[in-house]
């Protein structure tokens, strides 16, 4: 028998084990946040893409009931609510533009006072709306032809208010001619 052979020198064979190495708490953290975020991205996308079809199915639907809703709209129906807006907006053009004597006449009444007739009276507007009022009459006297310019005078709505030609008949009553500017709201339409 041979004698065991004693080698004199020797290489260690390689461990399956690797050293242990400490890898600390860091980038335990940073793994387990990059999942959550990667995660929380991937719920994100897919809610989005089933609320797209969700929004995508309904705008189906809601397509096929405009359809049917379309299709039972009467065109005579539909022109003549068109029609009816047309005038509609033709009468609101034509009455801001009305000018309404009545409130005029009114205040001329409650204001002058009983001893003065017109016997002619011309009311004209500019073209920038402005109504004017020409016209001759007779007082009672002088006195009344007074009391009319107080009253006048005293509304604010009638202005510029001028008597000329003024001229004392034999019985006291006195003929005049009148001028005077409107403001706008005693001329405005109002229903």
């Amino acid at each position: 028998m041979a004698l065991p052979t004693i080698p004199t020198s020797f290489v260690p064979h390689s461990s399956t084990q690797s050293p242990d190495r400490r890898t600390g708490i860091f980038p335990n953290i940073f793994g387990f946040f990059s999942y959550a975020v990667f995660g929380i991205a991937l719920l994100l996308a897919l809610g989005i893409f089933f609320y797209g079809r969700i929004l995508v199915t309904q705008e189906v639907s809601k397509e096929s009931v405009l359809a049917t809703a379309e299709a039972a709209i009467d065109p005579a129906t539909v022109e003549g609510f068109v029609r009816l807006r047309n005038r509609l907006n033709a009468g609101a053009a034509l009455l801001d533009k009305h000018i309404s004597l009545s409130g005029f006449f009114t205040l001329l009444n409650g204001v002058l006072p009983s001893g003065i007739q017109f016997t002619a009276l011309h009311i004209s507007a500019d073209s920038s709306g402005v109504v004017s009022v020409d016209g001759n009459g007779v007082a009672k006297n002088f006195n009344v032809l007074a009391a009319a310019s107080v009253a006048f005078s005293g509304t604010g709505k009638i202005k510029d208010v001028i008597f000329s030609n003024m001229s004392v008949n034999r019985d006291t009553s006195v003929n005049f001619d009148l001028s005077a500017e409107l403001d706008q709201k005693v001329t405005t339409f109002s229903p």
